[in-house]
């Protein structure tokens, strides 16, 4: 089970946490939990590295910022502890989750869960604090933001768990953000390879990380609300979304005797910038003259559009980068300007990537030719296009976000009947 810091942000809802867990123990499962730091906490102990050294040193930062996970899972063990339940906290070390020593955005290597399964064997609730490992050198390392989910499912695979329960302040994963379409529907079922698109085209509700993790080592995992009232059926009576393999996807398909939906979500993001490149030499190695020092320099190119040639042996090449990146891969762009040869660059932060994804595009012809068709219909404008077998993207001019979403969510029959409660 793992509880995010919105789920965590005090004493009080860390005691709905704590009868959440207590009962998922009293069911007689063995219990893990991996925790967040309380929401707000992080940003405040990276703001105090700051203000102490603004060239921090990533080990020392580390330190300080996995402290807000430690707090956290002490106090829910206390919790569970004053509730009549035996529970102990792990910190990353103690167990240990073994990382790569990359400073602030660690990548687990293995967990030796031997211990912590002794522990659990003899009814003791494991408590973890997520985000935190520890390096070959006997560091301290964090994961980067997100990171308590992959902790949770990295737990859930050494463990070998039925499954991985993460709670969150959102109830489950549903066809579009219900904030913009409020016909938008919770799914049921949805498979890993549908999730990891979604999740890296702007669906917030798990990290890429932890999705690709659990398709790895197949670990299902269950997004559920930790927000249901104190009188309310146990959460295992209002599940929420279950992310599974393919192949336990088609089986649950055939059960039910129903055909699979060629959409299953529609994902927009706001954090994109674009750039162009104009009269860039229409010649081999140009464009690897613009992408390898992006690349070198960390920074994620996306959408990548190359226009026919023009008649003097030139092109413009059109690409988006994230809208936090823009200046620095401006500025870098320039200084290369000589080696690549471009004759200006034109850049837009004001656009939005829009995402359709679904498994059942593999099966069905059109599914591209419909999202044109219903966006030109409303006179929204597709900047750049972009596809993968379950997925077409395009960008947007970010004032039209909300329509297109709304839009799009219609033309492919996901609105719910009745307003989603």
């Amino acid at each position: 089970m793992k509880f995010g810091g919105t789920s965590v942000a005090g004493t009080e809802r860390i005691r709905r946490v704590a009868n959440i867990v207590r009962a998922q123990a009293a069911g007689g499962n063995q219990v893990a939990v991996v925790v967040s730091a309380m929401a707000g906490e992080t940003d405040r102990l990276v703001t105090f590295c700051r203000e102490a050294n603004p060239l921090y040193d990533p080990a020392e930062y580390d330190v300080v910022v996995a402290s807000g996970e430690q707090v956290t899972s002490g106090l829910l063990a206390l919790t569970l502890q004053s509730m009549g339940c035996k529970a102990r906290s792990w910190l990353g070390w103690q167990l240990p989750v073994k990382t790569f020593s990359n400073h602030a955005n660690a990548r687990v290597e293995e967990i030796d869960a031997e211990r912590l399964l002794a522990s659990m064997a003899a009814g003791e609730i494991a408590v973890i604090p997520g985000f935190q490992g520890v390096s070959d050198q006997g560091r301290i390392t964090t994961m980067g933001r997100g990171g308590s989910d992959t902790s949770a499912v990295a737990v859930a695979a050494a463990i070998g768990a039925d499954r991985c329960d993460i709670y969150t302040d959102v109830d489950g994963v549903y066809t579009t953000d219900p904030r913009i379409v409020a016909r938008a529907r919770k799914i049921k079922h949805i498979a890993f390879e549908e999730m990891l698109e979604l999740a890296s085209v702007g669906a917030k509700v798990l990290q890429t990380r932890s999705v690709s993790m659990a398709m790895k080592h197949n670990v299902p995992v269950q997004v559920l609300s930790s927000f249901v009232d104190e009188d309310s059926p146990p959460a295992d009576s209002l599940p929420g979304t279950m992310i599974v393999s393919e192949s336990e996807m088609a089986k649950l398909l055939e059960e039910a005797q129903v055909e699979r939906q060629t959409v299953t979500g529609i994902a927009h993001d706001k954090n994109e910038a674009r750039v162009v490149l104009t009269r860039v030499p229409d010649k081999p190695g140009a464009v690897a003259n613009i992408f390898t020092p992006l690349g070198e320099a960390g920074i994620n190119v996306d959408m990548i559009i190359q226009n026919v040639g023009r008649d003097k042996g030139e092109t413009d090449v059109t690409f988006t980068v994230p809208q936090a990146e823009l200046a620095r891969a401006q500025a870098l762009l320039e200084d290369k300007r000589e080696k690549i040869g471009f004759n200006r660059i034109i850049t837009d932060a004001k656009v939005a990537k829009i995402s359709v994804v679904g498994m059942g595009m593999k099966s069905h012809a059109g599914v591209a030719a419909t999202m044109f068709k219903a966006l030109a219909d409303r006179g929204i404008n597709v900047q750049a296009i972009s596809t993968s077998e379950i997925k077409v993207s395009v960008l947007i001019d970010e004032d039209e976000t909300e329509l297109a979403v709304r839009v799009l969510h219609t033309a492919y029959g996901l609105d719910a009947e009745e307003v989603a409660a």
